[in-house]
Order: structure tokens, then C-alpha cells, then sequence
């Protein structure tokens, strides 16, 4: 999006028109775009208003209740931390006693707003013209709260008169190259950022969690995120918004959180038992792999994959558990075989430390039967290895 699109997003008249436009679904925006034309509204107005309803019921899933009161563009949508865990965020700088925080890459303004939404002031900064315009319409709920267009650590280092005790940033991970692992090709670089902890209160850096462990200063906390199954984030928090320096997972399922933490060791392997479990992602990203086995008296199917195994199961929120029907080698014409006979016209395939690949394997098992199993291609003890399973 552009500076000129911006504007018109955030003008009154394409506000109005969203809101008019809220519920009309895609199949109807061709139909009610043509009326609202014929009415004499301008097509640049139709337009901006279609897109701006669209991702705002798109983000709902995302960002909750809020979604409808947001200026929204594709790509800062695609970026933008989910409403629960922003949350969360503002709640380590609340907790820190944080008077005003800066939001050093504040894209759309989701951490700014759940942050401001706290009683803490924020000045925030966003280099793309467009974005920041944005952003400064959806922080405009809390005048204490600014955004700023420019670059953020020259930014920060003129706000010596500000106040400013905390300090959060979401470096992009993103360019026209693509999507960046390595920590030194964030804009702004990381390591710029995490330098900045000796000088606030407290500071919060989202990074993707892929972040190798090596990049993670030893005296920081560092904590895995997964909402609904999905690994989103890692944050790297310092001074009081730290719980301890370390690694732990935070595990978001349908609205409740689950922490885990402990030393990064990944245990001790042993034979396959009557139950396989998938520790979560954000276990696995921690490196808190052996610590979950130790909680929940299991151990590693083998010592280079993350499966666990035990003789009994209780429920956890780190890890799905399923039983063991039937083990065989990974040896195409014998599991079709083995699936034939159990009447199986459909699996579900996980895969984890094996070449083969799901698309690869269906069309060879040549499956007709009535019944859907769940098949996990692994390597147990060393050896590649297909288990018949069912969820518990």
C-alpha cells in the first residue's frame, strides 16, 4: 500500500463506507461494488472500503473483537501478533511497572495498542510511510500513545527527554529476498536491538522461531509461543520484564496458556511402548524435549527424533498422545498390506526424521477401504519405521 491509499483508508468517508460493508461476503462485493458506483460513491473509495472490510473479517480469527475497529493492509495483517499473545506482551511490560514503552517496529500498531491498552504510554515507530500512517489511526484510542515515521533506533536515541523505560521490537524478518533466519539480516539487526537491555527497564524482542540458540544472549529469557497448534513466535525478554534467564514454551490452546521451562536436554532413548507422543512445536523449538519426557515419565522413540514413548499416558497441553496399533518397517507393499487388512481407505500421515513424504506414499498404497487411520513414518531405535496409531 501506498502513502495516498493510507490517507484515503483513513479518511472518514472510507470508514463509514467499511463499516456499511462489513458483512458483505466475496460473493457479493462485485454486486454491491457496481451499486455503491452507480450511487455516485468514487471507485477509489469503493475500493479502499471492499479491501479494509475484507481483511477486517479476515483478522477477526487473529485479533479478536478489535478487528473491527482497525486500518488494515495485506502485509501488515500477514505480520501482525495475534490479540492473545500481544496480550501477553503488554502484560510482562505492565508487570515490569513500564511508564512509557517504545515500539521500535510497530507495523499496524498491535503491540503499541495492547501495550497502551495497559495504561503505559507508547512511542512508537514505523519506517514504511504508509504503515505508519496506519498505525497512528489505530493508536488513536490513547492519546499518551504516538507513532512516529522514521527510523527507530535514531529515533530512540533522540528521546534522551521521554522517559522511556521499556523498550519492545518485532525486527523484520522479511525483504524482497524473502523470509530471513539469520538474526544479523533483521531490519533493524538484532544484536543492535538486544544491546539496548543494559538501558531500559525491560525489553521484549519477537523473533522468529527458528532463531538458532546460539543467537540468545545467556542472561535472557527465552520463550516459545504456540496458539492452536501453531509455533508463531519466540520472545527474548531482558530486565524486569524477564521470569528467569532460560528457555520455556508457552502452549495457547483454545483460549488457555500452559508454561514450560527446565534445562534444554533432550533425554534419554529408549524401546518403543504402547503409547507415541508428539510433544508440541514450541517444546520441541525450546529444546525442552527431555524436560517433558522427565515430567510425564516417557523417553525418546530415538535420540534423533522428537517423539516420546510411554507405557501410560495423561493428558498434557505439551504433546498429543496416541496409541500404538501396529509397528512395521517402512517398507511400502507391507504397509499397504497391513492397512488392506485393517479396511483402511484414508490416513493421516506425520512424518518426522524419513525422506518419504506424504504426497509420495498415498498413490503407492493404492487404499479402497471404509475406515481412516492415522500412520506415523519415523525412525525408531534407528531403524525407518511406519506405526499404525490412534489418537487417546
Amino acid at each position: 500500500m501506498d502513502a495516498a491509499t493510507a490517507r484515503l483508508t483513513v479518511s472518514p468517508a472510507c470508514l463509514s463506507l467499511a463499516e456499511e460493508l462489513r458483512e458483505v461476503g466475496p460473493a457479493d462485493e462485485l454486486r454491491v461494488g457496481e451499486r455503491l458506483r452507480r450511487e455516485g460513491h468514487d471507485g477509489s473509495l469503493v475500493a479502499a472500503a471492499m479491501t479494509l472490510a475484507g481483511l477486517r473479517r479476515e483478522a477477526r480469527a487473529r485479533l479478536g473483537e478489535q478487528a473491527d475497529a482497525l486500518v488494515l493492509h495485506r502485509a501488515g495483517l500477514e505480520q501482525a501478533t495475534r490479540a492473545v499473545v500481544a496480550g501477553l506482551h503488554a502484560e510482562r511490560f505492565a508487570e515490569a511497572g513500564c511508564a512509557r514503552v517504545a515500539d521500535l517496529t510497530c507495523g499496524l500498531g498491535l503491540d503499541a495498542r495492547a501495550i497502551a491498552a495497559r495504561g503505559i504510554a507508547v512511542t512508537a515507530f514505523e519506517a514504511d510511510e504508509a504503515t505508519a500512517l496506519l498505525a497512528r489511526r489505530n493508536l488513536a484510542p490513547w492519546p499518551e500513545s504516538r507513532v512516529l515515521h522514521g527510523d527507530s533506533l535514531e529515533g530512540l536515541a533522540a528521546l534522551a527527554d521521554d522517559a522511556v523505560d521499556g523498550v519492545f521490537a518485532d525486527p523484520a524478518r522479511r525483504s524482497a529476498r524473502g523470509r530471513h533466519h539469520d538474526p544479523a539480516d533483521y531490519s533493524p539487526r538484532l544484536d543492535a536491538v538486544l544491546e539496548l537491555r543494559g538501558s531500559v527497564r525491560a525489553l521484549g524482542v519477537k523473533v522468529g522461531p527458528g532463531i538458532p540458540h546460539a543467537a540468545i544472549p545467556a542472561d535472557m529469557e527465552a520463550q516459545w509461543v504456540s496458539v492452536d497448534g501453531d509455533v508463531v513466535e519466540a520472545g527474548l525478554w531482558a530486565g524486569d520484564a524477564s521470569r528467569g534467564a532460560g528457555h520455556s514454551a508457552l502452549v495457547i490452546s483454545d483460549g488457555d496458556a500452559h508454561e514450560l521451562a527446565g534445562p534444554t536436554d533432550r533425554g534419554e532413548a529408549g524401546p518403543l511402548d504402547a503409547h507415541l507422543l508428539e510433544p508440541d512445536g514450541a517444546v520441541i523449538r525450546a529444546g525442552l524435549v527431555g524436560e517433558l519426557a522427565a515430567r510425564i515419565g516417557a523417553h525418546l522413540v530415538d535420540p534423533t527424533i522428537a517423539y516420546l514413548t510411554a507405557a501410560h499416558v495423561e493428558a498434557t497441553p505439551f504433546a498429543r498422545a496416541y496409541r500404538v496399533i501396529e509397528t512395521l518397517p517402512l517398507d511400502v507393499k507391507r504397509l499397504a498390506a497391513a492397512l488392506r487388512a485393517r479396511d483402511v481407505g484414508a490416513v493421516d500421515i506425520k512424518k518426522r526424521g524419513v525422506d518419504l513424504t506424504p504426497e509420495q506414499l498415498r498413490p503407492r498404497l493404492k487404499l479402497k477401504g471404509t475406515r481412516r487411520e492415522t500412520l506415523v513414518l519415523t525412525r525408531v531405535a534407528g531403524r525407518h519405521t511406519a506405526l499404525i496409531v490412534e489418537p487417546v
